[in-house]
């Protein structure tokens, strides 16, 4: 339209947002009536709810409806009221969620005494607005835990004069955080009577001494109808068990495939970087992974020869292409199928599809036209699709919330208008092993106690939480063992891992991230005096941060290498993996939980047995092979397949072990006409770093010796220059008395311990 000369104020100086608005109540009756366990809650609610003031939470499991039972309760005991809501999660996500939850179940039968009521989204998300656009008159103010806790004072003007306060913490599990609990502490300062309310399907997952912290944060609960104040307080919990049994959740039956295909060589810094922090495919990956005929023909076989117990299955893809190559091949195998894709023109494909396309597709899954729908991450929530009895997770990744979503999708049980038993099937990559990618099973962690709890179905779950791409770590360095010496002094059920520190933890970004540090036999007890050093550690580097630094982070772990991962260590000591722990304790303040693997019975994957037989019964090739197919297919619950996941890496160890037998090494003769005498240095002529990449044992036999130098007769370290003591060694280095520089040797004679400072201070002289 032209506008003419001079109208200018005819412009418009405006445009409508979802981040903040007024809502007003829905007339006439909500739909959508409560299941028996969230009425019960919503009781638990009203009768903590009679005290001026308390703190508990509310547990519901994975699909148990938090956010509905929440909301609702909410309306008809705040907003009605008058009261405002501070409603804090980590992300963009849930602060979303919670959004519409409002908005979807404000009915006049609900909030019958108010005409409208106003919300306001805030955190650092492009869509939702700022702490500064904090608006005293807001009723539902739903805000991310770092913005606000980045700018705290903003909430003065919204909390002024405020008696009374609800506030909600989303994913309660977090609360132990420091921002969580800066938050939460600032508040019940300001306001005299705070009703805290943690929402949580997993208050059990931390570890034990984080459970203490919890419960300082949430100390009233409803017991028997009474209030009650102890350990951690909770107002209603149930269990998966209990709605599974009533049939308003499906039994989730967890199956893996190995695709067998290669990824992580593929991934730079970038790469990696991308993936962890944003859960973001780098293009080119993903096209990888869309265009692999053969990791396509085994999800599309898969469904296939099982489809009769598969049922409806939502098949999530990795991108738009992917999810019409995969429609595509479903079909042509005679299994009918469609794809739904966000209502924009995908530019690479050249595909348009509406609204209306995609809601044609889902109408004819509901009616039962159509036996598969792939999509890109559209269908994680808001589309009812009840009879949904599989979902096939045909793309990773590192969100634990987006993955409970997927999950979500085949959870309905009978009384929910769904179904009594859920697939929820992966298809497993092979992939760098610092990506910490979400294992749908990891969702129901200390939920689990619908499956069968004998020895051999414990050992089995033991063996699935070792992450396989740990184990393939090992194996590659065992692999590439020219000098085999080192690997037959490490019998095979040494490389089993022992057990693992199992945490996750929240990136800056509000990113969930899981990850898994794996513990040997000879890394066990480094392992424990770390955990055990952590308070010293970020005592003696003066930290109080939750998020650090890269140069912190590096700095703090090469202090914790020096001080416990000292010798010769199998598999050789992982710097990224103390950098995880220690971003967990700047956190949480609490050392990760360890699992143990003691229900693995490790003579079932002694594969040097299995070598010794086939060496014994002179096997040829042919044999060999149909006897290592045997045992590889040998029923469903074989310890081996478990374990080792990919038939290549139990085939690539057992050649080791049989090479051990046989007795042959390799050598290189290094000639090609050139005669190199190499010169000769003692070790006592070398740093401390260099001695370390030589001869590891000897490194840390002069650590230890020089560190007994300076105890005292109490166990203490005593700095050498200054008399600092502590009982940890993380507060001190390994110093040189005289400077190699000066003549100065690595020997204990002349070595000293000095604390940070003092080593700081020789440093800069």
């Amino acid at each position: 339209m032209r506008m003419e000369t001079g109208s200018v104020n005819d412009l418009k100086t405006f445009v409508e947002v979802k981040s903040f608005g007024d809502i007003l109540p829905k007339n006439g009756t909500n739909i959508r009536s409560p299941y028996e366990h969230q009425k019960k809650a919503m009781e638990a609610l009203d009768k903590i709810n009679k005290e001026e003031s308390y703190s508990t939470l509310v547990v519901l499991p994975t699909g148990g409806g938090k956010t509905y039972t929440a909301s609702m309760w909410l309306l008809k005991n705040a907003i009605d009221k008058k009261k405002k809501i501070l409603w804090i999660a980590h992300r963009q996500m849930l602060l979303d969620q919670a959004a519409e939850s409002f908005q979807k179940f404000a009915y006049t039968e609900v909030v019958p005494h108010i005409s409208s009521f106003r919300f306001r989204i805030v955190s650092g998300a492009s869509s939702h607005d700022r702490t500064i656009d904090i608006k005293a008159d807001d009723n539902l103010l739903i805000i991310s835990k770092d913005s606000i806790g980045r700018n705290i004072e903003r909430l003065d003007k919204w909390l002024a004069g405020e008696k009374e306060l609800y506030l909600v913490v989303d994913e309660a599990h977090h609360s132990t955080a420091k921002t969580y609990r800066k938050v939460i502490n600032y508040v019940k300062d300001k306001v005299p009577n705070l009703k805290l309310i943690g929402l949580t399907a997993t208050p059990f997952r931390t570890a034990e001494e984080e459970q203490g912290l919890l419960g300082k944060i949430y100390s009233d609960g409803v017991s028997d109808g009474q209030v009650v104040r102890g350990d951690i307080g909770i107002t209603y919990q149930i269990g998966l068990k209990e709605l599974i049994n009533r049939q308003i959740l499906s039994k989730p039956i967890f199956e893996s495939y190995f695709t067998e295909e290669d990824y992580g060589d593929c991934l730079g810094l970038d790469s990696w970087e991308r993936i962890q922090y944003l859960d973001n495919l780098p293009d080119d990956i993903a096209s990888q992974m869309a265009e692999s005929a053969a990791r396509n023909k085994l999800i599309v076989e898969t469904y296939k020869e099982k489809q009769d117990e598969y049922g409806q299955t939502i098949v999530f893809a990795v991108n738009v292409i992917h999810a019409i190559q995969l429609s595509a091949l479903f079909n042509k195998a005679g299994i009918k199928s469609d794809f739904v894709v966000s209502d924009i023109r995908d530019g690479v494909t050249g595909v348009t599809v509406s609204r209306e396309d995609n809601e044609r597709k889902l109408e004819a899954y509901r009616n039962g036209e159509l036996q598969v729908l792939v999509n890109v991450n559209i269908l994680t929530e808001g589309v009812d699709l009840p009879k949904t009895k599989t979902v096939f997770l045909a793309r990773p990744t590192v969100s634990s919330i987006l993955m409970t979503q997927m999950v979500g999708r085949a959870l309905r049980g009978t009384a929910a208008g769904g179904t009594s038993s859920a697939y929820i099937v992966s298809f497993i990559d092979h992939w760098n092993e610092h990506i910490a990618w979400v294992n749908p099973e990891s969702l129901f962690a200390g939920e689990n106690d619908f499956k069968d709890s004998d020895d051999s179905e414990r050992a089995k779950r033991d063996i699935q939480m070792i992450a396989i791409s740990k184990i393939e770590e090992f194996a590659r360095i065992l692999d590439n063992s020219v000098d085999t010496t080192d690997l037959e002094r490490v019998p095979f059920e040494k490389r089993i891992p022992i057990g693992m520190y199992a945490f996750n933890y929240l990136e800056e970004n509000g990113m969930d991230h899981s990850y898994q540090v794996m513990v040997y036999d000879s890394t066990q007890e480094a392992y424990k005096n770390l955990m055990d050093s952590l308070p010293s550690l970020f005592k003696s580097f003066d930290v109080t941060e939750e998020y650090l630094n890269q140069e912190q982070l590096d700095e703090m772990e090469a202090q914790c290498r020096d001080s416990f991962f000292c010798g010769e260590m199998i598999p050789p000591y992982e710097s990224r993996d103390v950098i995880n722990i220690i971003k967990y304790y700047a956190q949480y303040e609490e050392a990760p939980r360890f699992y143990t693997f003691e229900e693995v019975d490790r003579n079932k994957l002694d594969i040097s047995k299995i070598a010794q037989h086939i060496w014994d019964e002179d096997m040829g090739v042919r044999k060999k092979a149909e006897y290592i197919d045997e045992l590889w297919n040998s029923g469903d619950d074989n310890m081996l397949r478990l374990f080792f996941g990919r038939k290549i890496y139990f085939s690539k160890q057992l050649d080791i072990e049989l090479m051990k037998l046989s007795d042959i090494g390799i050598y290189g003769d290094g000639k090609d006409g050139t005669i190199v005498i190499d010169g000769v240095k003692n070790l006592e002529d070398l740093p401390l770093h260099i001695i370390r990449k030589i001869n590891p044992d000897y490194e840390k036999y002069l650590r230890d010796e020089t560190f007994k130098k300076y105890t005292d007769e109490s166990g203490n370290y005593h700095c050498a220059c200054c008399g600092f003591t502590d009982r940890s060694r993380v507060p001190f280095h390994v110093d040189h008395i005289i400077a190699m520089n000066n003549g100065g040797k690595s020997v204990v004679e002349n070595l000293q311990i000095l604390c940070h400072r003092c080593n700081g201070e020789k440093g800069d002289k």
